[in-house]
Parts: structure tokens; sequence; C-alpha cells
């Protein structure tokens, strides 16, 4: 293990941007914000940020610029891309790294330029993100396969619909890891029985990516990984830049997800002749500030080294589970053993008690300082799996929000880490859930039904213009 990996670690916390940024409170002070939402967004560090800022100096459009300092961007450009496939073990030869929003865009394009069958099926799971089901839906019969009664998904009904469908799966598409639950799922033994059924496998990697080694393996390897999404803005560089790796052949085939600028090699009246990948996937201006966060922040986490971080975010989640275990009333969803956290993620979903789970996060925010997250976490169908929603109460729920009320949502509240959080950050968030299990919050909150969140009777702390404009600041 790298001593020098645990040195940095060690470090990196204070080099946080908005490290403990001071944010008001109901009581009108102030509190360093502590951030759990990690599995939202992440917010990004100084050396990340710097490199961003170094790299303005330089900035230009890439491609066909003959200028230096577009040379230097369509290099940097270039330079970013081979990094990206280095970091998940893509073999440029046979593979492409296609530069896109987030996660949600690498899926739907890969959804609307797969070569599907008439009678092709994707086969994905229960416990997926909207962003990987959604979009298979618009193209193929979509299957879903079941889960555990813990929450896991069930490996033996992957076998018994690959098996119902052999012959018709096209693409298996799996969470590498839960986005509610934390559960990493075992992607290499997936990949393995999709390939023996004749189909391709898709990763969502937007939750796996930033917190454990993703490896796609050589493609004669029978446990490969054909597809995979990711996304910057989970892994330290929200600057808006998500990335689609994947098989070139399969996808050469289909007319470019959207066309303009940069996907031509050629243009007449009457024909246009498409570039190869990945430039026929990356029509017009690419976001190249974006793509070199997301580079910096895969080299600051190859300096660190995985084992530091694997060591870090695991001692982290067995913290995390054994406070939480603490407060009166506490369901915790899903792998809930505060001394067994390996196969799963530092992110927890939780209610307490009977009360409702978006009062439970504004009390946090509006008195704590503490940033959650609560609802169903785009992953509907999971989230009334997991807190055993039957048909009608769903049926009537959907009723109520299709008429603009959604007081009655089921949901959780999930907290979840970062490399940068620490125990004083989980110690926060206990006992201000001790204080609300407890009824010790001092304000008197009330629902907007429409959008089902709490705020507090008659005082709004969150003056935002107060905190920040859009104003840039004008040359004196």
């Amino acid at each position: 293990m790298s001593e020098n990996g645990h040195d940095i670690l060690k470090r990196l916390r204070a080099e946080l941007v908005g490290l403990d940024t001071p944010v008001p409170t109901l009581s009108g002070g102030l509190k360093p914000y502590v951030n759990l939402d990690n599995a939202a967004s992440t917010p990004t560090f100084k050396p990340i940020m710097e490199k961003v800022d170094e790299f303005l100096g330089y900035y230009a459009n890439v491609h066909r610029g003959t200028g230096f300092k577009s040379q230097i961007a369509s290099w940097v450009y270039d330079e970013a891309r081979r990094t990206v496939a280095r970091f998940v073990n893509a073999d440029l030869s046979v593979k492409t790294v296609i530069f896109t929003k987030n996660t949600t865009e690498s899926i739907n394009k890969l959804a609307r330029l797969y070569p599907f069958r008439p009678d092709g099926v994707v086969l994905t799971s229960m416990m997926e993100h909207h962003s990987n089901d959604l979009p298979w839906r618009r193209r193929a019969k979509t299957v879903h396969v079941g889960l555990n009664r813990d929450g896991s998904l069930d490996m033996d009904d992957l076998r018994r619909k690959l098996a119902e469908h052999r012959g018709k799966v096209d693409i298996v598409a799996i969470t590498g890891a839960s986005n509610v639950s934390g559960w990493i799922n075992p992607i290499h033994e997936i990949a393995r029985l999709a390939h023996e059924a004749g189909a391709k496998v898709m990763i969502d990697a937007a939750q796996l990516a930033p917190h454990r080694p993703v490896d796609m393996k050589s493609p004669d390897d029978p446990e490969h990984i054909d597809y995979l999404a990711f996304s910057a803005h989970k892994m330290y560089a929200p600057y808006g830049v998500g990335a689609l790796v994947g098989e070139k052949l399969p996808l050469l085939d289909a007319e470019p997800d959207s066309v303009g600028g940069g996907v031509v090699d050629i243009v007449t009246v009457e024909n246009a002749y498409w570039r190869d990948l990945p430039e026929r996937e990356e029509a017009g201006t690419p976001d190249v500030v974006g793509v070199v966060a997301l580079a910096a922040a895969i080299r600051m986490i190859e300096a660190i080294g995985w084992e530091p971080i694997l060591a870090h975010e695991e001692r982290l989640t067995r913290y995390m589970l054994q406070r939480l275990a603490r407060v009166p009333g506490i369901v915790i969803y899903g792998k809930n053993d505060g001394y067994d956290v390996g196969g799963r993620l530092g992110v927890v979903s939780f209610n307490i008690g009977e009360l409702h789970h978006a009062l439970v996060s504004a009390v946090l925010s509006y008195e704590g300082g503490i940033g959650v997250r609560s609802g169903c976490f785009c992953a509907h169908p999971y989230m009334l799996c997991l807190l055993q929603v039957d048909e009608v109460q769903a049926h009537k729920v959907r009723d109520e929000i299709i008429g603009r009320d959604r007081s009655h949502v089921p949901g959780a509240v999930r907290a979840s880490v970062g490399i940068y959080n620490n125990e004083s950050d989980i110690d926060a968030l206990g006992e201000c859930l001790d204080a609300i299990a407890a009824g010790r919050y001092t304000g008197k909150y009330e629902m907007c039904k429409e959008t089902g969140n709490y705020v507090p009777v008659g005082k709004d702390c969150f003056e935002f213009e107060h905190h920040f404009s859009l104003s840039p600041r004008l040359p004196k």
C-alpha cells in the first residue's frame, strides 16, 4: 500500500473547494457546510480547479485550428481521451471514448446508435437509475431482472431471464453500483453470463467509477465489458462532461446521433460523408474545459492510488453505518451491517420512524447545515421495492402526482461520502439525526404539496442573492 498515497489523501480535505463554507441556518447563525450528497454530485479540489485555470490561458477551439493555442488544446483533448481509456483499461484499437455531457447522455446515445434486432431484448434490473432504464425502453423490449430481499441483484433471476430470452438478448444493461443502497454488482460475472448468451454488456458506472477501479478487460476475455458510461461530476470534476467507452464496430453502422460541425469529412449538396469514431459522435464545439477537468481528476485519483481510497471509504462507511444504527427509529435500506462493508459503497439510504423523508432532510439543512438528498433518487421502481410499497398504494401516489400533489411520495433520506469526508462529518449527521428523532428541532415546517419539500414557516433563511451573484467583477 502506497504511503505516499495515504499522505496525499490526508492532505486532500484541506484542498476541497468550498470546504467549511459558512451557510445560513434557521437560528440566524452560520454553520460550516457538511456535504454528504456526493452520490448526486461531488465538489472539486483546488488542484483540479488550478489545472482548469492554467488551461484557460491556452484555451481555443480544438482540431483544424492552426494557431498554437488551438494545437495545444487539440493535443490536450486527445490526451484526455487516452487518459480516460487508461483509467478503465480500454484498448483504443477496438474501443472508442466518446465525450458527452454526462452518464445519461452516454446511455441515451448508445441506445439510439446500437443496431438492435427487430425482436431484440434488453435486460436491465429493478435497481437501476432511470437513465439506465428509460433509454432502452424506447428502442427495444426491456425486461427487468428482480432483486433479493436485501435489495441486491438476484443473479439467479438474471440467469433465468437470459435463458428465457436466449437468442434475443442484445444488451444486458446493469449498474455497477446502486445510487440508492450502495450495492456493488458483480459486473464481470454478469459480463460472462451475457457473453455466453450471445449478448453485449453495458455498465452504468456513474456511482462505481469514482469509488472503485474499473477494468474493461481485453476483448478476448469472457468477462470483458463491452460498454461503459460514467460522469465527471460525480468524480470531483463538476464541469459538464461524461464519457461513453465501448466497441467501435457496432456503432459505425448507424447514422450519427447528432449532426453538424465536426462529424463529417466532406459535405456536398447531395451527400455528407461521416468521419470515424469518436469524432462523428461529438458534433459541435466540445466542452474542452470539462474534459481537462475530468483528465485532471483521473490523474489525481491515479496519483493517490486505489488502495488508500478504498481503505478510507470503507472505514468511513463502517463508521457511518455504526453511528446511524444508534439513531432511534432508524431503518437503513439494503446492506446495513456496520461491521461488514464489503460489496457496498458509502451510499446509505434511511428513514426515521414515521417522519417524512423530506422533513428530515429539510431539518438537516436548515438547522444543521448538512447537505443530503431525499426522495426516490431517480430510481422509483427500486425505491418502491425497498419500501415495500404495494401496487394499490403506488397507483394512488401516481394519481396524486399527476394532480400536482406530492405530499405522499414515498422515499428516503440519502447520505453519501467521498474521499474528502471524515468522521467529523458523520458525527455532525448523527447528532442532528438524534435531535430530529427526539423531536428536538426548533423550526416549524410546512410542506409545499406541489414540490413535496418542507420549508420553515414564516422565515426564509436562504436569501440566495445575499450569498452569490451572477454578475462578474468589472474592470476599474
